[in-house]
């Protein structure tokens, strides 16, 4: 029924970008507070999780196909890190606004993050940390970006609940800056790359 009421506003046109930031991440937030207040269990989270992945999928074949800016993002979970809905809404963005996405998932080991960056010849990799125990691997991620020859001049940007929470943070793991929400990091990745602008 939730789902039907996010198909009927689409349908109505909304955008499916609003209703991503509208909806889905704020309720995201809300699963996510509940189940930190042990109100809800693990169980629960991932069924709410699952379930908005499925919606999400079907929301964003509705998209008109953008025009290709020629620029290339990768998005990757760092390694450890299993909560991977935040950062599939960026990759979602990142898509709607043309940008050749290509989307590692969950738990990614560094290496396979950086071999990614390689083939692709991407030019901004987005790394998304849930929780304040991964921040040591998005340092590690960076680093290694950032000694490899083959990603000379990749830009790097970071987001999830601990840059939210001190948005400073971004600094302190190497990273070129950080994105409050998905319109955000692309906002920001199109600053970075003047070349890259979002079609209507």
């Amino acid at each position: 029924a939730a789902g039907q009421l996010v198909f009927d506003a689409a349908d109505r046109g909304e955008p499916v970008q609003q209703l991503y930031l509208q909806v889905f991440q704020p309720a995201l937030r809300e699963i996510g507070r509940l189940w930190q207040l042990q109100k809800i269990t693990v169980a629960q989270e991932n069924f709410c999780s699952i379930a908005t992945q499925i919606v999400m999928s079907q929301l964003l074949v509705r998209v008109p196909t953008a025009k290709r800016c020629g620029c290339g993002v990768v998005v990757a979970c760092v390694s450890g890190d299993l909560h991977e809905l935040g950062a599939r809404m960026v990759a979602d963005f990142f898509e709607m606004a043309g940008w050749d996405t290509y989307f590692c998932g969950a738990n990614t080991p560094h290496a396979a993050a950086v071999q990614s960056l390689v083939e692709r010849a991407a030019d901004v990799l987005a790394v998304s940390a849930t929780m304040g125990y991964h921040l040591h691997a998005v340092r590690d991620l960076i680093e290694l970006v950032r000694s490899d020859p083959r990603c000379a001049g990749l830009r790097v940007m970071v987001g999830g609940h601990p840059f939210t929470v001190d948005p400073a943070l971004w600094r302190t793991v190497g990273a070129d800056g950080t994105a409050a929400d998905a319109d955000a990091a692309v906002t920001l990745a199109e600053q970075w790359l003047a070349g890259c602008a979002s079609s209507p």
